[in-house]
């Protein structure tokens, strides 16, 4: 074979169509082989002798695509100075654009003997672990384009490879659970009725099944475990592991494109699938632990602000430029739109505390390419002063979980809840406004795949993880849910009424409220997870989204309006959601760019203020109306003809003016409608009403007329141009 020098850059395996160039960084190693593996379980080493600034690298003539390798270091194994080298364990190259194969656990994956963990193993690791592959960069985009879809007009929805398409009906079997299925025009059509501009994949780097879940009988459904930060999930493929796995996913991001969606990746940078000093060595463990990760004062350690045995370094120049690299390789090769940080607080700890200007965010700014693509972070860790909504940098947008938090309160009842849950309908400017953000830095959500379903939060007081294996100890137990008056499941008709009646609520909320709206993946569907509010092991139907029968989908507007009182909601939860995300796209008054003023607005010609509040008689908020415990009900008025900002040529920007009403107390209340804001008014949102939208058909009203809203419902007036 021969071997010729190469190049130190750039890192991984590099196929050039003549042969392939091997680059690894690892300044713990005293020699490392490059190990070429083959189908027969027979490797061939090859020792890379080239050195670059702790970059050893080789280029290899012949070695094609599909090619299996992995790397063995040679240096020194000492957990008490931090250094776990050991020539015994195969490693995954750190850069692989793709893993073959699943791990085989035991102890010769890991680097001590079990029982002793002090002490080295010597174990080879090689028939037991994954390998990583060289790929053949090249694909066809045609005329891909990425949708590039304002934050102002994007719907994101939440969703899982797997758990989306594994029991869609319309599916071949075989494309099930996969890329393919998720690129399927099946699939793709849900979305587009829907109204879904930006599909946010649950984490498909390559991650690995936790050794725990698996002698359980469990899985780690939800993939929070990554070992591949360049690979796509290999178990996601319908057709192979050599390289198949990128070809399918890059085929999926083109169809996805196609129809106007955008591709948003959950990325876990904050830790990897190594776990603590207990865990298995796979790879950057091997390759050179102290760079990768902190370490505690004891060096056989590890810090840990992410639930999960370790936390990457993110001091180390190596460690940022792995991630760095990975984001842009996922925009630049693989076309994705934008990324969603998992513990996105880690990321900002240089030290231990967390610093917004951390190295991290700065590499972000001035990026090119990564600064261009949508940014999210989950604005919180484990670790000590970890809850960081707010505070981002600009160019950030957050998972606000202070939305959530607000939400759920005033849908089930809590008092003195009206002033906050204001500020959160309107963007959230107490979190967003000072550092020079708008409300589109707020992705609003009230459900995602950590907690209870849209379904089980109108139905579950307390959560049921007993199928977990943990005592129902795990998982959030401070939920902010009500079960409606009934624990789970139940057949009384007024309590699936008002069962029905919350979500839409909690839909009709999420679409009027300004900021990014965010879906989880079958809440249109009143998808159950039996309440398990913590399903990340849970590989099975209780996670994956039931799809109602084609024939029930098609839906029924002329279904009675007491319909709901009597079973469990299908297709009517369906349509009415469709109709708030198009309510939403088609009136730019509930998707503002600026936050409101609370005035009227220069040159618009409207003496009104943009937005006002009214209690349910009609009258202007007061200071004690806000502050009033038992306070659960208001109205909201919104002015289109008061949007400040201008559109994309400069023109000015009107709209319908509307009326929320909400009515989160347990009884009938009448609202007015307010004397001096519009003369005549159309209900188009009433969500006690199984269909909840009544687009054109609804009744008109009259300022000063009084309108009805039951108990825990909210209605939407509109008042045209």
């Amino acid at each position: 074979m021969q071997v010729w020098p190469g190049q130190a850059y750039p890192l991984g395996a590099t196929y050039d169509g003549a042969g392939t160039n091997f680059a690894v960084f690892s300044e713990a190693a005293r020699r490392i082989e490059l190990c070429l593996l083959h189908d027969d379980g027979s490797e061939t080493a090859v020792e890379l002798r080239e050195t670059d600034a702790f970059v050893r690298h080789a280029y290899l003539p012949g070695v094609m695509p599909g090619q299996r390798y992995g790397f063995r270091v040679h240096g020194p194994y000492e957990p008490e100075r931090g250094a776990r080298c050991n020539s015994a364990k195969l490693l995954l190259d750190p850069y692989a654009r793709a893993v073959a194969g699943q791990i085989r656990w035991g102890e010769a994956v890991y680097g001590y003997p079990f029982g002793r963990p002090d002490a080295r193993n010597d174990l080879d690791s090689a028939p037991h672990t994954m390998t990583s592959v060289v790929v053949n960069p090249y694909f066809d985009w045609g005329d891909d384009r990425r949708p590039r879809t304002d934050y102002h007009r994007t719907v994101i929805y939440e969703a899982h490879v797997k758990g989306l398409t594994m029991l869609h009906p319309g599916l071949p079997k075989e494309l099930r659970g996969t890329y393919a299925g998720l690129a399927h025009p099946e699939v793709i059509a849900h979305l587009t009725e829907l109204g879904v501009t930006a599909i946010e994949l649950m984490p498909v780097h390559q991650f690995v099944q936790d050794h725990r879940l698996a002698d359980a009988g469990l899985a780690n459904y939800w993939g929070y475990n990554t070992i591949g930060f360049f690979a796509p999930h290999n178990a996601y493929a319908s057709w192979g592991d050599r390289g198949e796995q990128v070809l399918e996913f890059k085929q999926a991001v083109r169809a996805l494109h196609q129809a106007g969606i955008e591709v948003i990746l959950d990325v876990v940078y904050n830790h990897t699938a190594e776990g603590n000093h207990l865990g298995p060595t796979l790879s950057f463990r091997g390759l050179d632990n102290a760079s990768y990760y902190r370490l505690a004062d004891d060096q056989r350690y590890y810090m840990d602000t992410t639930g999960t045995g370790n936390s990457l370094l993110m001091r180390s120049p190596h460690v940022l430029q792995l991630i760095m690299d990975s984001l842009r390789y996922w925009v630049t090769e693989m076309h994705v739109d934008g990324f969603r940080f998992d513990l996105a607080a880690t990321l900002a700890r240089q030290f231990h505390e967390v610093d917004r200007l951390s190295s991290f965010f700065d590499l972000v700014q001035q990026d090119p390419v990564v600064s261009q693509v949508k940014l999210i972070a989950e604005p919180w860790d484990v670790g000590e002063g970890g809850y960081q909504v707010g505070n981002f940098p600009p160019l950030w947008t957050e998972w606000n979980g202070k939305y959530r938090d607000t939400v759920r309160d005033l849908w089930r009842g809590e008092p003195r809840t009206l002033a906050e849950f204001a500020g959160r309908l309107t963007g959230s400017s107490d979190l967003y406004q000072d550092d020079g953000r708008r409300p589109l830095a707020s992705i609003n959500f009230t459900t995602c795949h950590d907690g209870f379903t849209l379904h089980d939060l109108v139905s579950y007081n307390d959560k049921h993880n007993e199928a977990n294996g943990e005592g129902n100890r795990d998982g959030e137990s401070h939920n902010r849910s009500w079960n409606c008056g009934t624990e789970g499941g139940t057949d009384q008709p007024e309590v699936l009424g008002l069962r029905t009646r919350q979500m839409r609520n909690f839909i009709a909320t999420l679409m009027l409220s300004q900021g990014v709206p965010m879906l989880s993946h079958g809440d249109e569907f009143a998808r159950t997870q039996q309440g398990n509010n913590n399903a990340y092991c849970q590989d099975s139907e209780l996670s994956w989204v039931h799809w109602p029968d084609p024939a029930e989908a098609a839906g029924d507007d002329t279904e009675d309006a007491d319909r709901d009182t009597a079973e469990e909601p299908g297709s009517s939860l369906l349509e009415f959601t469709r109709a708030m995300v198009w309510l939403r796209r088609d009136h730019p008054v509930f998707r503002r760019r600026r936050f409101f003023h609370g005035r009227p607005v220069e040159g618009t010609h409207d003496e009104l203020s943009d937005i006002a509040w009214f209690t349910p008689e009609g009258g202007e908020m007061t200071q004690r109306d806000w502050q009033a415990a038992h306070a659960k009900a208001l109205t909201v008025f919104l002015n289109g003809h008061a949007i400040s900002e201008p559109g994309p040529r400069g023109e000015r920007i009107s709209d319908d003016s509307f009326l929320l009403m909400f009515n989160a107390s347990a009884e009938t209340l009448e609202f007015s409608v307010p004397v001096n804001h519009g003369r005549q008014w159309l209900v188009v949102v009433d969500t006690a009403r199984p269909v909840g939208v009544m687009p054109g058909s609804g009744p008109k009203v009259a300022a000063g007329d009084r309108v009805t809203l039951v108990g825990r419902s909210m209605a939407v007036l509109q008042r045209p141009a």
